[in-house]
């Protein structure tokens, strides 16, 4: 008969306690970290879609419909510093509709005033013309600097061109205030957020490097790669 009572006893029963509640804790752990990873990957399709406008406003999408509409609609392609087609290189994310090419989408991602700021942008198949963007996760100030995330402002780049009458990269500029739709420089401006001045300029600043190491492959599809 076991003596509950004995020191062995004791320590047999609280190591097997500890292993337990070890192994409990890890299953846990990997659990949630899997649920984890699909919610950030669901997100960063999510996120694809809205940019390639193939999300309809103001309905709700589960998981599954999200995850099934990206397979169906997204190509996910590499392309290297020269603008080709390459195994590994700078994610680009072609979107489809009934068969046919509708926008080219990069992501973008840099540093705003307190915070990394990530986003996608998507171009229509000419390569120019911006079809939607989505600044999804940072941590600027809200009401502030936080307004780059709203749909309001986010609206402000659709229609506007990455390059100018020229053919040179003119990238897309937020102003301190109005755009001036009389200045020739308008179709690459966007209005102003108050109060946001260096989160904006940090917009500026990533938006024109991701959209300068992305231009070859901009000009090779303008040109009929």
């Amino acid at each position: 008969m076991v003596n509950k009572e004995s020191n062995l006893y004791t320590l047999v029963f609280a190591s097997l306690i500890t292993i337990f509640c070890a192994v409990l804790l890890s299953f846990t752990s990997f659990s949630l970290k899997e649920k984890q990873e699909k919610n950030l990957e669901v997100d960063s399709k999510k996120n694809i879609l809205k940019a390639v406008t193939l999300l309809k406003d103001g309905k709700e999408y589960s998981q599954e419909e999200i995850l099934d509409l990206y397979k169906n609609s997204i190509e996910e392609k590499s392309v290297d510093d020269n603008g080709n087609f390459t195994t590994k290189g700078n994610k680009v994310y072609i979107a489809k509709k009934d068969g046919k090419i509708i926008s080219y989408c990069i992501p973008i991602e840099g540093k705003g005033l307190w915070s990394t700021i990530y986003g996608y942008m998507a171009l229509e198949k000419d390569c120019n013309r911006v079809k939607g963007i989505t600044f999804y996760k940072h941590g600027e100030t809200p009401g502030l600097g936080g307004e780059i995330s709203q749909p309001w402002f986010m609206k402000n780049y659709i229609g506007k061109e990455i390059f100018n009458s020229s053919g040179e990269l003119a990238s897309i500029t937020i102003l301190k205030g109005k755009v001036n739709l009389q200045n020739s420089e308008s179709s690459h401006q966007v209005d102003g957020i108050s109060g946001a001045t260096l989160t904006c300029k940090g917009v500026n600043k990533f938006i024109k490097e991701d959209l300068t190491t992305y231009k070859p492959f901009f000009n090779k599809i303008k040109g009929g790669m």
